[in-house]
């Protein structure tokens, strides 16, 4: 299990939710809350990941970072960040998926944006910081192969983010053998596919 207690898990899941937006100039302005957030966390590969990530944020100009997360989130699809796309691909059946992240969104109270996914990660991690932990942490857990795939992706592709997913990760519990050979299997055949696609949910690039 994580070492992370309620308000731990909370905090932690705020800064990477922070973290996986879109690195604007808010980013670079929270910079010094995010920091003291983090130093707050008891010592193990949460916090650790989280303030390598930071400290990569302190020496990147913005734009470069801009640039950086355009390239890996909105162009690579192997890097995906909506979660509902490994297990189901751009089918029809990603819809109602999409759906129970929205319930789970909307019954904590927050409001989503027209362009917003409710399935983005950094979406789930702010509704765990907003206090809907229970929910958000069966999402992840459900769709853990997912992040495990993503993770590894991000490393292929030598992107800082694979740290932030990571934290992530560790705030789950251990996997469970039937999950790490689902998480194998997906890295191994890649999302679902169908001729025919579900357009109202396809990836949009650049919604956050």
């Amino acid at each position: 299990m994580s070492a992370l207690d309620d308000a731990g898990l909370r905090t932690a899941h705020m800064v990477a939710s922070v973290l996986l937006g879109y690195p604007d100039e808010r980013l670079y302005e929270a910079r010094p809350i995010l920091s003291r957030s983090v130093e707050t966390l008891p010592f193990g590969e949460v916090r650790a990941r989280l303030a390598a990530f930071l400290r990569h944020v302190a020496a990147t100009p913005r734009r470069e970072l801009e640039a950086h997360y355009v390239a890996t989130f909105d162009l690579k699809r192997r890097c995906c960040p909506y979660l509902t796309y490994y297990t189901y691909g751009d089918t029809r059946r990603r819809g109602a998926a999409l759906l129970r992240f929205r319930h789970a969104v909307r019954a904590a109270g927050f409001d989503l944006s027209g362009e917003e996914l409710p399935d983005h990660l950094a979406v789930v991690c702010e509704l765990s910081a907003r206090g809907a932990a229970g929910p958000a942490m069966r999402l992840l857990r459900e769709h853990r192969a997912g992040l495990a795939v993503l993770t590894r992706a991000l490393r292929e592709e030598g992107s800082p983010y694979a740290d932030v997913v990571a934290a992530v990760q560790a705030t789950l519990p251990p996997a469970r053998p039937w999950e790490q050979e689902a998480a194998l299997r997906l890295a191994a055949e890649g999302p679902p596919a169908e001729e025919v696609g579900l357009e109202p949910y396809a990836i949009a690039g650049g919604d956050r």
